[in-house]
């Protein structure tokens, strides 16, 4: 999950990189399918599950009928596909305190947090042709009772200064900023830039910033597959990290 530091990280960074183009990060043949179940599956069951996740995934970004929908049907159909995968907070699932994944990459290991649900539904709809500047991942806080912490979500503006809707791995309904009154923006990014942000609604062009953390440069950069075994999310470390989290109580 992300911390305040990397919200420092992205407001003050300023390296610049070549992003692939999104759908290219998206895109799985049956090549890779096939190395991806062999590398990450620990299981015949694993395997299959990992084989009927990609190829799911395969066939919804490439389908001629998926591509022709009008957004918001696009919209529905990678927001539930996406909410198949389950939720892990990072200890967990990487034994990390933080670690983004890359689309292929929580799929094939069948589970992330938010930024990882927030990612592949960022990459699936970029696949499906819905164009940048009506998406943007953003870091907020949700809060809900006395619980706080740092959020990810993804959203869809219709227009430049519209409402957008939010698509999020906690409530799965596609609601507009306006009707999220437990989250609080802090700033969104996509492959053009970083914006600063103190409403969901409108995005203020006059504060963009080119920079990206490291973190977001790998997931765009970097064709590692992360593979963490059950033995070593019993490790000692894994469960001090799990400790501490707040989204693994």
């Amino acid at each position: 999950m992300p911390h305040v530091f990397r919200t420092l990280i992205f407001l003050l960074g300023t390296i610049f990189i070549t992003a692939l183009p999104a759908a290219d990060l998206a895109r799985v043949d049956e090549t890779e399918i096939q190395r991806l179940m062999n590398t990450v599956g620990q299981s015949d069951t694993e395997k299959r599950v990992i084989q009927r996740r990609l190829n799911g995934w395969k066939g919804m970004i490439e389908s001629p009928k998926n591509r022709a929908l009008e957004d918001m049907l696009k919209l529905k159909l990678v927001n539930d596909f996406v909410a198949e995968t389950p939720f892990y907070c990072d200890p967990v699932m990487w034994c990390l305190e933080d670690y983004w994944a890359k689309p292929l990459e929580f799929l094939s290991n069948d589970g992330g947090d938010c930024e990882d649900f927030a990612i592949a539904k960022y990459y699936a709809l970029r696949a499906l042709g819905v164009p940048d500047d009506k998406l943007r991942i953003v870091y907020a806080n949700y809060r809900k009772g006395a619980f706080s912490g740092a959020h990810m979500v993804l959203a869809y503006y219709p227009t430049l200064d519209g409402d957008p809707l939010i698509l999020d791995n906690i409530n799965p309904n596609l609601l507009a900023g306006s009707q999220r009154a437990d989250l609080t923006p802090v700033f969104s990014f996509n492959t053009e830039g970083l914006w600063s942000a103190k409403a969901l609604k409108g995005r203020d062009q006059s504060s963009t910033h080119k920079s990206w953390s490291d973190t977001w440069k790998k997931v765009q950069s970097d064709a590692t597959i992360k593979v963490v075994t059950p033995q070593q999310r019993k490790s000692g470390e894994c469960q001090a990290l799990r400790g501490r989290s707040t989204w693994c109580g």
